[in-house]
């Protein structure tokens, strides 16, 4: 069966001659064994397992339904361990800056008073929580969970495009895009050692018992806005291989600077909360007045040390897409090293002449709002129409702080299962870290997939699906 090239990019499959990489001659040589009949079979039983478990992802104001099954695409990427091993280093050291970051502007402010960034950049982000200065965390660590998204460019060099340190979401799909794999096409398994990836939540249990307050007997939860939230299949899943209990915000209650859940034998005593629950609504005595998804008083129970919340509130700065611009200033600052992993180079509109460059190149360019997700708030200027153009120049216009841009990065391209054919569609991968008494890489990842024929957004919730995942160990690597 044949597989195709995309024009432009990196080819994660074919080299530029068209012959397989190395570590994917095998693979293909196993699905070319298999006919094409066989395969949309396979893939028609992977659909039905995955709405028979419930395997959804839910879109906000889409007239179709809330609940969609999230496309799965049985190819798997594929990652030598020489390749993972500079990634998860580079990841690391990441993460660790970014903790020293955050434990610094909530207490010295060095980074600020150094001029490493600009005092009004950081004070002027939404995600900057004035009401948190001074409060140290459990145990120091504020980003107890990250996603950080990699792309690769022309060269097959990865970059990092963001970090997410506030609720990232998407281990479960890892984790199930695994187990569907392997009952699928446990084959393609026999002859690649993998990495496993179902450690995850074990490991992250280990990471909510380390920064609880109490260490003797410690009680976790995890704290869901609801059913109707896009990622509540993550949060059911996560509670369930934890074995720890899923609550909503009037589960909940402050009593003496405690939280307590309510149970049918009474109250029990909460030591660590892992919020799926963006700030503004976790407690409406300190932040939104109007929430009832949070817990009131929760923040003065986190004040006084009583509770851990992972990742700490006031965490989401350090993902501002504007802070991001400075990450590779802030490694140097805070760890004397040079950035292992490159980013992509970024116009900051906080910054006047990046803003005049940006208005001029409105054309050429990607540009971002600081503080959004999941593709929106973006505009594809290569791609856009001069009315389209117009418009958002009026918009960035009225709030220049409010908006990165960046070149197109041509995103690496991966032979992906679309109709009868291999064809190329676009990829990124969002590895995470967790961090509790070290620092830890789960050895895979989201391998999220332009389905769309020319697209660049691989986000579930305009199009996109995903891959399972497969870091080599230093045998098949």
């Amino acid at each position: 069966m044949r597989w195709s090239r995309q024009d432009t990019g990196y080819d994660e499959i074919l080299a530029e001659n068209g012959e397989p990489r190395s570590h994917y001659a095998r693979l293909l040589e196993l699905l070319g064994e298999i006919d094409g009949s066989e395969l949309n079979r396979r893939e028609r039983l992977q659909q039905l397992s995955l709405l028979n478990q419930g395997i959804t992802f839910a879109v906000y104001g889409d007239e179709e339904g809330t609940e969609r099954v999230f496309p799965f695409d049985f190819v798997p990427r594929i990652i030598p361990a020489s390749e993972w091993s500079r990634l998860e280093a580079g990841l690391v050291q990441r993460v660790t800056a970014l903790n020293l970051f955050l434990k610094d502007i909530y207490g010295e402010r060095a980074c600020l008073k150094e001029g490493v960034l600009p005092w009004e950049l950081v004070l002027s982000r939404r995600e900057y929580k004035r009401e948190l200065l001074g409060i140290q965390p459990p145990r120091g660590v504020y980003t107890h969970i990250v996603g950080t998204d990699l792309i690769r460019d022309d060269s097959g060099e990865y970059l990092v495009l963001e970090d997410n340190c506030r609720c990232p979401s998407g281990v479960s799909y890892v984790i199930e895009n695994r187990n569907l794999l392997q009952r699928s096409f446990p084959e393609l398994f026999s002859a690649y050692p993998v990495h496993p990836v179902e450690t995850y939540p074990s490991d992250l249990l280990d990471v909510l018992r380390f920064v609880a307050p109490r260490s003797d007997a410690p009680n976790p939860v995890i704290l869901s806005p609801g059913v109707y939230n896009s990622a509540y299949f993550e949060h059911s899943f996560l509670a369930r291989e934890m074995g720890i209990p899923l609550v909503e915000g009037s589960d909940l209650v402050v009593d003496g600077s405690h939280v307590f859940m309510r149970t049918t034998s009474g109250l029990q005593r909460v030591d660590c909360i892992y919020r799926r629950i963006d700030d503004d609504f976790l407690d409406p005595l300190v932040f939104n007045r109007d929430s009832t998804l949070g817990v009131p008083g929760l923040i003065n129970a986190y004040r006084a040390g009583n509770v851990a919340l992972c990742n700490a509130p006031g965490a989401g700065v350090a993902d501002d897409k504007a802070i991001y611009a400075y990450m590779p200033e802030l490694i140097r600052f805070y760890l004397s090293e040079d950035p292992i992993l490159a980013q992509v180079p970024t116009y900051v509109g906080a910054r006047p002449d990046d803003f005049a460059y940006m208005l001029d190149h409105l054309d050429e360019l990607v540009v971002k709002t600081t503080g959004d997700a999941g593709g929106y708030g973006m505009l594809m200027g290569p791609f856009s129409t001069e009315e389209e153009r117009a418009s958002y120049r009026d918009e960035m216009r009225n709030n220049p702080d409010g908006y990165i841009a960046q070149n197109l990065v041509e995103l690496s391209s991966h032979g992906t299962w679309i109709g009868e054919e291999f064809v190329p569609r676009r990829i990124d991968l969002r590895p995470f870290v967790l961090c509790g008494e070290g620092i830890q890489v789960l050895a895979g990842g989201l391998t999220r997939v332009a389905l769309k024929e020319g697209s660049y957004v691989v986000n579930s919730s305009q199009g996109g699906g995903s891959k399972d995942t497969w870091v080599l160990t230093g045998a098949g690597g």
